[in-house]
């Protein structure tokens, strides 16, 4: 699932693209939007809170997560799309400028004065004007015997570490992913370095932990079961970990830079 700097870079992407255009047409290519027709609406800007991305047009927004394997795309009018057609799921067309959305995993059309009954939810946005380290930690802190890993994957405590990241903050910070919130030291520091981290990447598609940004060099521990660690040359360990069963996701660690 795409990190919160992800849908960051998408949304500014889609806001350079179509802000201030107003659309000619519009495609929403799922049963329950087919006939939403937002053609002659304004967009008036595209945002994104934590891992969910806002189209603003007109009194509506066209509310979209990218789950799995979902992407915006912009191209010129008649230019060829980069994914097959039957995996888009809207297509809005504008003055000079076509955006798809390929595979969202979840798609509809609210009222953007309804957006905080969708994501109100959500902890301070990592990436958001919203940012509130204090009340970062102090969602953290209500759940004192959660695993670390498994607090900063819940957007209700902070909105957009994902899978990469929650791997690789564990390992930075030293600790287990599956030491209890209540026995990690410093959730202020933990939280600092989320946001660092997502700062750090929001403005490149090609995303780096180590500060290396050649091919296989970008992550300490994520994506590297099996291997030697970076630091001290251990062999990684990986399992499955989750809050519920069904939703468990892959982790990383070493056993020795990690206590």
């Amino acid at each position: 699932m795409p990190e919160g700097d992800t849908v960051w870079k998408t949304a500014k992407e889609q806001h350079a693209a179509l802000a201030g255009r107003v659309l000619q047409r519009t495609d929403f290519r799922v049963p329950r939007y087919a006939t939403v027709d937002l053609a002659g609406e304004t967009v008036h800007d595209v945002v994104a809170r934590g891992k969910h991305l806002f189209h603003r047009v007109g009194e509506f927004s066209i509310h979209s997560h990218l789950k799995m394997e979902g992407a915006w795309r912009v191209y010129a009018p008649g230019e060829k799309w980069a994914r097959p057609a039957h995996l888009a799921r809207v297509v809005l067309d504008a003055p000079g400028v076509q955006a798809v959305g390929f595979e969202l995993g979840l798609l509809e059309v609210i009222r953007t004065a309804d957006e905080e009954d969708v994501v109100g939810y959500l902890g301070p946005d990592l990436l958001g004007p919203d940012w509130d380290a204090a009340e970062a930690v102090r969602r953290l802190a209500e759940r004192p015997e959660a695993p670390i890993y498994v607090a900063l994957l819940d957007q209700r405590n902070l909105a957009g570490v994902g899978n990469v990241y929650a791997n690789e903050i564990c390992f930075l910070r030293g600790v287990l992913p599956t030491r209890a919130v209540g026995e990690t030291r410093d959730l202020l520091g933990v939280v600092d370095l989320a946001k660092r981290m997502l700062q750090a990447n929001k403005d490149r598609w090609i995303r780096s932990t180590t500060g290396n940004l050649r091919a296989g060099s970008t992550t300490w521990v994520y994506g590297r079961r099996g291997r030697p660690c970076r630091r001290c040359g251990t062999r990684l360990l990986g399992g499955e970990l989750g809050h519920l069963e069904g939703q468990e996701r892959v982790v990383t660690w070493c056993p020795r830079c990690q206590t």
